[in-house]
C-alpha cells in the first residue's frame, strides 16, 4: 500500500503525467528547470531488463504495488501497421543512440534517449540498452543456458543448484519467452547461410556444436522473406530494434503481464541518480531525474519505499552501489561493491577467406561449443553483421575472464567510472584460449590454397556481469548484506564476471526467478 500521505490515485494521477522506454543508471543530462518533492511506494525497481521486470511481475503478483523506473523510453511495439519504431543500420538516426551524438557505427545523429548507449569507459566501451525492456531490445534473442555444470560452478557457488536452476527456473522463463531454434525452412534459406557454413565447419573441425533458442516469431521472419514485413531479422538488424516485430522481447511478455497485475506502474524516461538509505527509518530514497525525449531535466524528485530492487543492469547498478557508499547513502555496504567486474569473455572474431556466402545476416543461429580447450573452456556463435563483405563471417567468443574490473567514485565530479586497464592483460589466457580454437577451425577448413584466417576486436562489451557480486555484495539470492529490503537482481549480482561460456540473460533471469521466489515470502511474511 502507498503510504497515507500519498494515497494511490493521487500517485497514478501524477505518473501520468510522466512522459512515455535497460535500465536507469547514473547520468548527468541537460538541466533545465526542476522541482524536488518525496513520493511513496511499498517497493521500487530500477530498471526494466530482465531481473527488473521479473522482480516486477513477481512482486506484482503477490500485490505489492511496485513503481518501476526506467531511464528510457516506452517503444511501440512494431506491427504491420507501423514497421518503422527503431533506427536501422542503413538509415541511422537519434533513435539509435542514447542521448548520443555518435552511433555504435559512428554515425552523426542528433541528440536523442535512444535504444542503445555506447559507454565510454576506462580501457572498456559496454553497449547497454535503454528503453522499456531494457537490453531485450537490442540483444540477439538468443536463449543460452550454461550447459556444462563443471564449468557453471567453476563461477557460481555450490549452494546454488545447478539442476533446479535448469528444469525450474531456466524452464519458467523460457514458457514465457517461447524460444525456439531456426526452422529448416529458415534454416535453409540465404539468409542463414552463413549460420549453415558455420555449423558445417564446426562438425568439420570436430567442435560439438547446436543451433540456438532464439526469443523470435518465426511466423514474422517468414513474413519478412516473404516481403510481407521490413527486413529486420534477416537483415540482423539487431543493436538498434527489430522493427518487424519479429523479437519477444520483455515489453511483450513480462512487462505487460506484471501491468496487468494492477500493482505495477511503469516509469519511463525516469533516471536514478542516487539512492540512500532513509535515517532511522526501515525506507530507502531515490533520487531521480525525469528527462524528455532530449535528455533535458523536467523535474528532479525522489520516491520512497520499503523494498529497493536494483536493476539497472550490470554496470548501472554497480555506479549506483558505488556512489551511494562513498557519498553515505549506503555506508554500510561491502568494501568490495564495484570490484569483480568481467566482460563475459565477450570477443569478436572476424573470419576471413571462407567459400562464398551471401553477407546477408539472420541473427546469430548457432554456437560451437570448445569445453576442453586446455587453457580455457568458451564458446563461439555465429553474428550477424550486416556490412560484412561475402566470404566473411562475424563470430561472438564468450568465457571465463579475469573479473578485474573496479568502479571508483570521483568526489570531484559526482561521478562513477568503470576501470578496466587492459583487455589483453585482464582476458590473456581466455584471448589465447581463443587464438586456439580460431586456429582449429581456421586450419580444419583450409581447401587448397585458401586458408580461413581470424582477426579480434576487444573492446566492445555486450555482456557486462559483475560488481555487486553474490558473496561479496550480497548473498545467493541479491539481499544485500547490512540492508534489509536492498536486492540486487541483474547481471551486477554475477560472481567472476562471467556466467560460465554462456550469454547470460537466461542465467540473469533465472536467477531473478529464484530470488524472487525466496523473497517474497518474506516480504508478505512482513505486512
Amino acid at each position: 500500500m502507498l503510504h497515507k500521505s500519498y494515497s494511490r490515485r493521487r500517485f497514478l494521477q501524477t505518473a501520468t503525467l510522466f512522459s512515455a522506454g535497460v535500465a536507469a543508471s547514473v547520468l548527468n543530462p541537460l538541466r533545465t528547470s526542476a522541482t524536488y518533492s518525496d513520493n511513496y511506494s511499498e517497493a521500487v525497481v530500477i530498471g526494466s531488463g530482465y531481473g527488473g521486470a521479473i522482480a516486477a511481475l513477481r512482486l506484482g503478483l503477490a500485490g505489492i504495488q511496485t513503481v518501476v523506473l526506467e531511464r528510457g523510453r516506452r517503444w511501440e511495439i512494431p506491427s504491420e501497421k507501423n514497421q518503422d519504431v527503431f533506427a536501422t543500420y542503413r538509415k541511422p538516426d537519434g533513435r539509435a543512440a542514447w542521448l548520443s551524438s555518435t552511433t555504435l557505427f559512428g554515425d552523426s545523429v542528433d541528440l536523442y534517449t535512444g535504444v542503445l548507449e555506447t559507454l565510454q569507459e576506462d580501457g572498456v566501451t559496454p553497449l547497454l540498452g535503454a528503453g522499456v525492456g531494457g537490453g531485450s531490445l537490442v540483444n540477439n534473442a538468443g536463449v543460452v543456458q550454461p550447459r556444462s555444470r563443471e564449468i557453471f560452478y567453476r563461477v557460481f557457488p555450490r549452494s546454488i543448484d545447478y539442476d533446479e536452476l535448469v528444469e525450474v527456473y531456466f524452464a519458467r522463463v523460457s514458457q514465457i519467452l517461447d524460444p525456439s531454434p531456426i526452422p529448416a525452412d529458415i534454416l535453409a534459406t540465404k539468409y542463414y547461410d552463413k549460420t549453415r557454413l558455420f555449423k558445417e565447419q564446426a562438425t568439420k573441425a570436430g567442435f560439438s556444436n547446436y543451433l540456438i533458442n532464439l526469443a523470435v516469431d518465426w511466423g514474422v521472419v517468414r513474413d519478412e522473406i516473404a516481403g510481407k514485413r521490413v527486413a529486420s531479422t534477416i537483415a540482423g538488424e539487431i543493436w538498434y530494434g527489430c522493427n518487424s516485430g519479429a523479437k519477444k522481447s520483455l515489453d511483450r511478455n513480462y512487462i505487460p503481464r506484471a501491468e496487468d497485475t494492477r500493482y505495477v506502474d511503469i516509469l519511463p524516461l525516469h533516471v536514478v541518480t542516487t539512492i540512500s538509505k532513509v535515517p532511522q527509518e526501515n525506507l530507502y530514497r531515490v533520487s531521480y531525474n525525469r528527462i524528455n525525449t532530449s535528455g533535458e531535466v523536467l523535474e528532479t524528485k525522489t520516491i520512497t519505499c520499503r523494498y529497493l530492487f536494483l536493476a539497472a543492469g550490470s554496470v548501472g547498478t554497480s555506479k549506483l552501489l558505488v556512489k551511494a557508499k562513498a557519498k553515505g547513502g549506503l555506508p554500510k555496504l561491502s568494501n568490495d561493491v564495484g570490484k569483480y567486474w568481467g566482460t563475459n569473455g565477450d570477443t569478436v572474431g572476424t573470419r576471413t577467406n571462407l567459400p562464398p556466402v551471401s553477407g546477408l545476416g539472420g541473427f546469430a543461429g548457432a554456437i560451437l561449443e570448445h569445453f576442453d580447450n586446455p587453457i580455457s573452456p568458451l564458446i563461439l556463435m555465429d553474428y550477424p553483421e550486416y556490412h560484412a563483405p561475402e566470404g566473411t563471417q562475424v563470430c561472438l567468443g564468450m568465457g571465463i575472464p579475469q573479473a578485474n574490473g573496479t568502479f571508483t567514485y570521483d568526489a570531484g565530479k559526482d561521478s562513477v567510472t568503470l576501470n578496466w586497464p587492459s583487455y589483453l592483460d585482464n582476458n590473456r589466457a581466455h584471448i589465447d584460449a581463443t587464438r586456439l580454437t580460431y586456429s582449429i577451425l581456421d586450419n580444419s577448413n583450409a581447401i587448397n590454397d585458401t586458408q580461413p584466417t581470424t582477426d579480434f576486436v576487444y573492446q566492445n562489451v555486450a555482456h557486462p556481469c559483475g560488481g555487486a557480486g553474490m558473496g561479496k555484495v550480497c548473498d545467493q539470492y541479491g539481499r544485500v548484506f547490512g540492508y534489509k529490503g536492498l536486492y540486487v537482481v541483474d547481471g551486477a549480482i554475477i560472481p567472476g564476471g562471467s556466467t560460465g561460456c554462456a550469454n547470460p540473460f537466461l542465467t540473469i533471469a533465472g536467477l531473478a526467478e529464484r530470488a524472487m521466489d525466496k523473497i517474497v515470502p518474506e516480504i508478505k511474511s512482513q505486512s
